[in-house]
């Protein structure tokens, strides 16, 4: 089965692509990189031919409000007329557990619309909202560091190691169509102050973490239930202390 894989020469997308690859499937890596641009359409058409599934895992280059809504709308819109033409039977995006209740974030709102152009497309569809993944703790630590200091939330996270994301991603658009969502997580939900602090201490970091409720996650304050699956979510096994034992840490 031809499977197409938007951002496949990313994170999650390499990941995903060898999984499916592994299992026998014809895998399309498309990225601007291979000659497939979701923006100015550059190939995408010739690279829907036959396609009968299409994870899309691209993300903004900018986290800026209007490039952002500008990069999801356009992607979108120009991925759903591509699969339409070619007859693609299942659309599978990777967005964010907590999207609809961060919406004082401009990303998120621009998430909010991906999701909602999916579900109009016509096109049978899963969305899997995923929560953070282990491998951005130290991205998380840089964007709240004021000096030493790197002021974080103290609300509950429950991250995933991208490994389990790209599985649960492969399993998924080998499904049925769910024409709805699908949560994913890590095994454990802890506070994100001390999963922070706990990356850092692994990482010989010095920076000094401080509990902070005020502290914004992409502009939003948090709250215990924001960055959380809201009900049952398929959990990965893979636990935070594995992930920081392997010692590949970038901070």
């Amino acid at each position: 089965m031809k499977i197409v894989i938007i951002g496949g020469t990313g994170l999650i997308g390499s990941k995903t692509a060898r999984i499916l690859s592994e299992r026998g499937h014809e895998v399309i890596a498309a990225a601007p990189s291979t000659g497939v641009d979701t923006i100015t359409g550059a190939g995408l058409d010739e690279a829907m031919e036959g396609a009968s599934i299409v994870i899309d895992l691209a993300n903004s280059p900018s986290f800026e409000d209007e490039a952002a809504m500008t990069f999801f709308e356009t992607s979108g819109r120009n991925l759903i007329a591509a699969e339409t033409k070619a007859g693609v039977r299942h659309h599978i995006a990777l967005s964010v557990v907590g999207t609809a209740k961060l919406q004082a974030s401009g990303y998120f709102r621009a998430k909010q619309v991906q999701e909602r152009l999916i579900e109009t497309s016509g096109i049978p569809y899963t969305i899997i909202h995923s929560t953070q993944f282990f491998e951005f703790m130290g991205a998380i630590a840089n964007g709240a560091t004021q000096g030493n200091e790197v002021r974080v939330s103290p609300a509950l996270i429950q991250p995933i190691l991208s490994d389990d994301v790209a599985l649960a991603v492969a399993d998924i658009a080998l499904g049925t169509p769910v024409n709805g969502l699908v949560e994913i997580a890590g095994p454990d939900r802890r506070p994100l102050d001390q999963m922070v602090a706990q990356f850092l201490a692994a990482a010989h970091d010095p920076r000094v973490v401080v509990s902070d409720p005020a502290s914004t996650y992409f502009g939003v304050v948090l709250d215990d239930t924001s960055l959380v699956p809201e009900g049952s979510a398929r959990l990965a096994t893979t636990d935070f202390e594995t992930f920081l034992g392997r010692g590949e840490l970038r901070t």
